[in-house]
């Protein structure tokens, strides 16, 4: 899909190496697709030289593409396996859309700006992605008609988890989510024998969740 001879691919390398496995990501498929896909390609022509940056930047209409570290953290976490169907709430740059591709059986992912939405879909087909399925509009009630999923990817914050989202969850499957107004933090939600299961991870910060999650108090 890409061409190893890509001079970028050092910088990602790099990028892997002192942000991603010297924090403590372990998985080594996690790593590769952080190696492999080309992150470069998903922000602005104006923050080309700090694409390799470990922090996040901007990508227009109060959106960014979240920092190395915590794509790979988030994704680490749900534990993708190669025949899972996952659904990503939020597309936005489409950066964290093509890693979960690089994992997964079948993405699904819903970005709410419309030109965001466009701008990704163009980035991930030149790319070559064919297991990448798109909508436009708001990811609060998910994608019922292709429900149930293996894992949820919720990547802007809700006041609270919406219940339409973890209803939407296969047995078995897991969704991360970064939640709170002022002060935010990842929960973890695991769905076994029909039992909800959750756990409070690390402090972070999104943008909000905008559409119907976030108007709730």
């Amino acid at each position: 899909m890409f061409k190893e001879s890509d001079p970028n691919r050092k910088n990602r390398e790099k990028m892997v190496a002192d942000q991603i496995e010297a924090r403590g990501v372990v998985d080594e498929r996690v790593l590769e697709a952080l190696r492999k896909v080309p992150r470069e390609a998903f922000v602005r022509e104006e923050d080309m030289a700090m694409a390799f940056y470990d922090g996040p930047l901007s990508i227009g209409y109060g959106q960014t593409i979240s920092q190395p570290y915590i794509v790979a953290y988030m994704t680490e976490a749900l534990g993708i396996e190669p025949e899972d169907r996952v659904l990503e709430i939020g597309t936005g740059s489409g950066y964290q859309t093509a890693v979960l591709a690089e994992l997964a059986s079948e993405v699904f992912t819903i970005e709410i700006v419309e030109p965001l939405a466009l701008r990704a879909k163009d980035i991930l087909t030149r790319l070559g992605y064919k297991n990448i399925h798109f909508r436009i509009g708001d990811g609060s009630g998910g994608w019922p008609e292709e429900a149930p999923f293996d894992a949820i990817m919720i990547t802007a914050a809700p006041p609270s988890v919406p219940d339409t989202l973890v209803d939407q969850l296969a047995d078995g499957g897991r969704m991360i989510v970064p939640v709170g107004r002022y002060e935010q933090y990842l929960e973890l939600i695991e769905k076994k024998d029909q039992e909800v299961h959750r756990r409070r991870l690390i402090g972070v910060r999104f943008v909000p969740m905008t559409g119907k999650s976030g108007e709730k108090d």
